[in-house]
């Protein structure tokens, strides 16, 4: 399964990760960088440290689970 991950920065300076699963591929940068941009802007989440600042970073993040049969 594939995640994209939003990093912010609060008011109190700590990383703050907004997780969406299955993201639209192929990941268009300048979409999430408007949609983080829109995010601060409107205030659409806050955090325990404060609203959020800035943008920290993205990234897609892949996670593959393989089951291991057991005896």
């Amino acid at each position: 399964m594939k995640r994209l991950q939003m990093q912010f920065e609060n008011q109190e300076g700590k990383v703050v990760t907004y997780t969406l699963d299955d993201p639209v591929e192929p990941i268009d940068h300048e979409a999430v960088n408007e949609a983080m941009d829109t995010v601060i802007a409107q205030n659409a989440f806050n955090s325990s440290g404060g609203e959020l600042v800035a943008k920290r970073g993205a990234r897609v993040v892949e996670q593959i689970t393989e089951e291991i049969e057991i005896y």
